[in-house]
């Protein structure tokens, strides 16, 4: 028995020596917020009023697979709630296995004050990128994650961001895109922007429009069959950085729907996996 035990706790150990680091929590703008969306500065948060603190959850892959590679993940949620299980958390152990540090941002709800969240994001990047000789992560390759509004997130950190600050790659989940009314989803569009915006607004943040040369790497996934965030966002998105050079892949299911994130009964699951794991092995 004394040497089963010995031997099951030996296995255990190296077992423990590649296993994904506990996670922790850091709460963003701790000398005070930079600005607010009418509701953030009231006591105390409550996920279930949309008043979300501004923070990051860091999971760690094991220091001996670190590729010096990270993520920083942007939940969807319509700029209305955020989706921080399968859109967030349930993605971890998947980039760890990969040697990928993944950091999930709980951003704020703009509720119409547009910098809101996405001051929060290039936040979350800023804190990534000072801590990285301590999470084992280069700051050069530090990439951004988002889904649906998420998307619309990341990909405005993206193409509104200079050389020094934006993220390295895009990973983009059926994504909200642009705020042409023609294509957007609503919901993103008045949440962020209001629902009396000016033309210029719409423009600016329709991000497929604000696409350079300087744009980061992207790949897009997302079904055919999404009648919430159609399918033209990514198309139009993919076929503006094609035209300024920026490398890009676009992955349409043939079925899904919206909102499928890291959810296995998603039909085309291991099919999404095989292909954004090979898409990473093009981001070095």
């Amino acid at each position: 028995m004394k040497k089963l035990f010995l031997f099951m706790f030996s296995f255990l150990s190296v077992l423990g020596i590649h296993a994904q680091q506990p996670a922790f929590d850091i709460d963003l703008w701790q000398n005070g917020l930079p600005n607010s969306n009418g509701i953030d500065k009231t006591q105390p948060y409550d996920d279930s009023k949309q008043n979300f603190k501004p923070s990051i959850r860091v999971f760690l892959p094991d220091a001996a697979k670190a590729t010096g590679r990270a993520v920083v993940c942007c939940p969807g949620g319509g700029y209305t709630h955020l989706a921080t299980g399968h859109e967030g958390y349930d993605w971890a152990p998947f980039f760890n296995e990969r040697g990928i540090a993944f950091i999930v941002l709980k951003y704020r709800m703009p509720h119409a004050h547009t910098d809101v969240p996405i001051s929060d994001a290039k936040e979350a990047l800023r804190v990534v990128r000072e801590n990285a000789p301590k999470w084992n992560i280069d700051p050069r390759k530090v990439g951004i994650m988002g889904s649906s509004a998420g998307g619309h997130l990341a990909s405005t950190v993206s193409t509104h961001s200079d050389t020094l600050t934006a993220p390295a790659f895009q990973i983009l989940f059926y994504p909200v895109v642009t705020f042409d009314y023609q294509y957007t989803h609503k919901g993103s569009r008045h949440g962020l922007i209001g629902e009396h915006a000016s033309q210029e607004m719409v423009d600016l943040y329709s991000n497929e429009k604000q696409v350079t040369a300087q744009t980061p790497p992207a790949i897009m996934l997302l079904s055919d069959d999404d009648g919430l965030v159609v399918p033209q966002n990514s198309i139009n998105y993919y076929l503006a950085l094609r035209n300024h050079g920026v490398r890009s892949s676009l992955h349409i299911y043939p079925s899904g729907g919206h909102g499928w994130g890291y959810r296995p009964n998603f039909k085309y699951h291991k099919e999404m996996l095989a292909d954004l794991s090979a898409w990473l092995e093009t981001i070095k």
